[in-house]
C-alpha cells in the first residue's frame, strides 16, 4: 500500500467528519425532519444498511463483527441486536460518542456488545473477526487503495467482508462536478467512482486476497445517493 497517500486521504476524511460536518451528520441520521435532498441520501443509506445487513447472519451469537467507519453506530446496533459482539471503529471521535450515547440511552441492553472507538479501521491491533462490514467508508479512495484496504483486512477476517464502492455512473459524474462548484470550505472529500471491472480486476490479482472470490452485488440508488454493495467470501 502507498502508505503516505493513504494517510493523506484518511486525514481529510478525519477532518471532514470530525469537524466540518458532524453536526449534518448527527442529524442525518437522526429522526429529525431534513430537507429533500438530504431526505434521498438518508433513504438510500437505510437501503444499503438493509442490504448489507441481508447478508450477514440472522444469528450473530458468538461471532465478531467489524464495523469498519461505523459513524453513528446503526449498523453496529442491528448487529448487535442479533448477538454479535461488534467493534465499531471511526474516524470521527465525535460521530463516535455520538453513537456511543445513542446506544447507551436507546439500547442499554444488547444480546449481544458494541465496543466503540475512534481511530484506523485498518489496525491490525482490532484483533481478528468473523465478518468486516465497510458500509460508504472505502468510497473516497481508488482501485488501488480500495484494495490494499480489503487485504489489510483478509489476513484477519474468517468468512466475509462486505463493503461499498462509489460506481463509475455519469449522474455521479455530474454531481462530482457539480460540487467543485461549492466553496471549499463546504466540500466534502470527494467520492473516487470506480469502475465495477477495474476493481475487480484489482481485487482478484492482489496477492494478499488470494483464496477470496466475490458473491452478492447490490447497488442502491436513491436521489443523491448512489453506492454500490459487494460481498468477498473465503473460498
Amino acid at each position: 500500500m502507498n502508505t503516505t497517500a493513504y494517510e493523506q486521504r484518511r486525514s481529510q476524511i478525519e477532518q471532514y467528519f470530525d469537524r466540518t460536518a458532524a453536526d449534518a451528520w448527527a442529524r442525518l441520521t437522526s429522526n429529525e425532519p431534513v430537507g429533500r435532498i438530504r431526505a434521498t441520501v438518508r433513504a438510500g443509506r437505510d437501503a444499503m444498511r438493509s442490504t448489507l445487513l441481508s447478508w450477514l447472519p440472522a444469528d450473530m451469537r458468538g461471532l465478531r463483527l467489524l464495523d469498519a467507519g461505523c459513524g453513528t453506530g446503526a449498523l453496529a446496533l442491528q448487529a448487535a441486536l442479533r448477538g454479535a459482539e461488534v467493534v465499531a471503529i471511526d474516524l470521527s471521535p465525535t460521530l463516535v460518542k455520538l453513537a456511543a450515547e445513542r446506544m447507551a440511552q436507546d439500547h442499554p441492553r444488547l444480546p449481544g456488545s458494541v465496543t466503540f472507538l475512534s481511530g484506523d479501521m485498518l489496525s491490525p491491533d482490532l484483533g481478528p473477526f468473523d465478518h468486516v462490514v465497510c458500509m460508504d467508508s472505502l468510497i473516497h479512495y481508488d482501485c488501488e487503495q480500495i484494495a490494499d484496504a480489503l487485504a489489510g483486512l483478509a489476513s484477519r477476517v474468517r468468512r466475509s467482508m462486505v463493503f461499498t464502492f462509489a460506481p463509475r455512473t455519469p449522474l455521479l459524474a455530474l454531481m462530482h462536478g457539480v460540487g467543485r462548484l461549492f466553496p471549499r470550505s463546504d466540500r466534502s472529500p470527494s467520492l473516487s467512482p470506480v469502475a465495477h471491472t477495474a476493481l475487480q480486476q484489482r481485487l482478484v490479482s492482489h496477492p494478499g486476497l488470494q483464496g477470496w472470490q466475490d458473491a452478492r452485488m447490490q447497488r442502491v440508488a436513491s436521489g443523491f445517493y448512489t453506492s454500490q454493495a459487494w460481498e468477498w467470501t473465503r473460498s
